[in-house]
């Protein structure tokens, strides 16, 4: 008997969302929608191909699923892309976004939404879910947006922040900044990151778990999802690097590409987990200890050489969590 009811999640295909389709357990009746098959898909999820972008599809899906919970992780999450294709990026963030909601609230299905520490502007730090947003780029502005139709459409929702996630993809390829990395340590690259932005990684891992419990518990509301270390990306790749037996000289600060079609970004969007510590069962790690965790809970996605590719995802424009 699957207590927890039927749940589905969109950006399935993606990183996040395919770690939560990966790890729901057999208590949830898991329903997974992208644009296209996927490759490698764990047994006993019902994977529905789909475009959400389309209203109807989006209804159709939603009719045939009938689903208890929704978590939300179809996104356009490249920051630069979406500061060139701001129509676009509306569409997919807020559009499809707002769509659900509605579905939700009349079908009385919890909501689960995926939002970003990119909705702070990244003047202060360790912002709790008290502090006011001010995104400084349109991606931010996007899902601030959506948050804003979230809270007033569905009664049961979660709005969840993600910082900056770090973990391997459950299947497929996903968007995982420590794959890309490890990928280029492994052929003797150097990663070059800015040492003026500031994060709160979380390990995927304990995130998904996060989102699971979010999408069968009571909380209603903002809530962030950081881990437990505040950090420069700089500091962060290069405590990476030497866990996984590579050089810290292998990683660079380098000063951003000043290109006019590089959007902002904010310095320290830091978050402060307070509230999810409180609230959820899944203890939120510090950097080391989350890399453990992802190297020890996720090594069928790894090998001597570093991540493992089982499939491409194709779904159009980057989809990379936030």
């Amino acid at each position: 008997m699957r207590a927890a009811g039927r749940l589905l999640v969109t950006g399935a295909s993606g990183f996040v969302g395919g770690n939560v389709v990966a790890r729901a357990g057999v208590e949830w009746d898991v329903h997974a929608v992208s644009r296209r098959a996927v490759a490698g898909a764990p047994p006993g999820v019902t994977w529905h191909v789909a475009d959400i972008g389309d209203p109807a599809a989006l209804r159709a899906l939603f009719e045939q699923v009938r689903p208890t919970a929704v978590i939300h992780g179809a996104a356009a999450a490249d920051i630069d892309w979406c500061g060139r294709n701001r129509a676009e990026a509306w569409r997919v963030n807020v559009g499809i976004t707002e769509g659900l909601a509605e579905l939700c609230a009349a079908a009385r299905a919890r909501l689960v939404f995926m939002s970003t520490d990119n909705v702070f502007d990244g003047t202060g730090s360790m912002a709790t879910e008290a502090d006011e947003p001010n995104p400084v780029n349109f991606y931010g502005e996007t899902k601030l947006a959506a948050e804003r139709s979230v809270a007033s459409i569905a009664p049961s929702y979660v709005i969840a922040r993600l910082a900056l996630v770090m973990g391997l993809p459950a299947f497929g390829e996903g968007n995982s900044f420590l794959g890309r990395m490890w990928t280029t340590w492994n052929e003797g690259g150097t990663v070059g990151l800015p040492d003026t932005e500031v994060r709160t990684p979380i390990d995927v891992i304990s995130l998904s778990q996060a989102l699971l419990h979010l999408a069968n518990g009571p909380f209603t509301g903002v809530i962030h999802l950081p881990g437990a270390d505040r950090v420069d990306r700089v500091t962060m790749a290069r405590r990476i690097a030497l866990r996984l037996g590579f050089r810290a000289d292998q990683v660079e600060a380098r000063t951003p590409d000043p290109s006019p079609d590089r959007s902002a970004r904010p310095l320290d969007v830091s978050m402060s987990g307070t509230l999810a510590t409180v609230m959820l069962r899944t203890r939120l790690l510090g950097l080391e200890a989350g890399l453990d965790r992802v190297l020890d809970e996720g090594r069928g996605g790894t090998d001597d050489h570093g991540p493992t590719r089982t499939a491409t995802d194709p779904h159009g424009p980057p989809l990379p969590s936030s």
